[in-house]
């Protein structure tokens, strides 16, 4: 089958057939609010686990979805859970168009100048790991990365959204993609086409959107013992979402969308919320 003819496919099965469909790895909640609760749940509970190990484990983490946070800040400073045995990998970051520089923390869309204050400055100072311990990938590390996990330890789990073609990170559809490591790379046009009208605040302008970005590769986060993926509407005006959820739960591996990869993965979770996962009005 065709992927046009996948597609159409998947889009004319109920949420019931699509679960079954997943194998399992399709998680649907009720709600968006209960969406980003289990969310938060999960990954406070895997910080609960490292706390009350003897090592520091390794964790690959997105900056968006950005509602989780607040909420996972809430529960790790209510419950006292001690992040000094998490070390953070982060996903990606926006690059200067021009050269091979991550944009300023001041940019509005810079994942490194918003991750404080959705984040880091909500916890309780004394329960924060170590500034060392929280990595962005940088230009002048992106050769030592893969060396750099595998010494550590390795990825415990890979948290992160789909984008609307099956994205996972920057990781964008191309030829061998489930094979790749750290990278700087163009962002293709329908991711910044969508990220453009997605983002508060930008307004559509894909004139000056940044064009490329540095990211984790697809092995990396494959090589994760566990993922937990999401993705959703956030609105019901903007409807983007309810194609590539079926696609992500259901579809068969190829490089025309990525996270069609992590079907294969032996441990892993794709979230969404009801909403999300019904069928569009048109199955065309």
């Amino acid at each position: 089958m065709n992927r046009k003819d996948e597609v159409r496919y998947l889009l004319s099965l109920s949420q019931e057939e699509l679960i079954a469909a997943s194998n399992g790895q399709l998680k649907l909640t009720e709600t968006l609010d209960e969406l980003y609760e289990f969310l938060a749940e999960e990954m406070v509970n895997e910080f609960k686990k490292a706390a009350a190990g003897d090592r520091i484990v390794n964790f690959i983490m997105p900056v968006g979805p950005t509602q989780p946070y607040r909420i996972m800040a809430e529960k790790i400073n209510r419950d006292g859970v001690s992040l000094k045995n998490v070390r953070f990998f982060f996903m990606d970051e926006y690059v200067d168009d021009e050269k091979d520089e991550l944009i300023p923390e001041t940019h509005p869309l810079s994942f490194r100048g918003q991750i404080g204050g959705l984040f880091f400055n909500r916890v309780r100072p004394e329960l924060l790991m170590p500034a060392e311990q929280v990595i962005f990938p940088r230009p002048e590390i992106l050769a030592e990365l893969p060396g750099m996990i595998e010494k550590l330890g390795g990825i415990e789990v890979c948290f992160g959204g789909i984008g609307i073609h099956g994205h996972i990170a920057f990781n964008e559809p191309g030829p061998g993609v489930a094979e790749t490591d750290p990278r700087i790379l163009e962002i293709n046009e329908f991711t910044r086409t969508i990220d453009s009208t997605r983002h508060k605040g930008v307004g559509g302008n894909l004139e000056n959107f940044p064009k490329r970005a540095i990211t984790l590769g697809m092995k990396q986060c494959l090589g994760a013992k566990k993922m937990l993926l999401m993705t959703r509407n956030e609105s019901t005006e903007f409807l983007w979402a309810n194609t590539i959820i079926r696609i992500a739960a259901a579809g068969q591996p190829g490089d025309d969308y990525p996270v069609t990869y992590c079907r294969k993965h032996p441990a892993c979770i794709i979230a969404s919320d009801r909403a999300t996962a019904t069928a569009p009005k048109f199955n065309i």
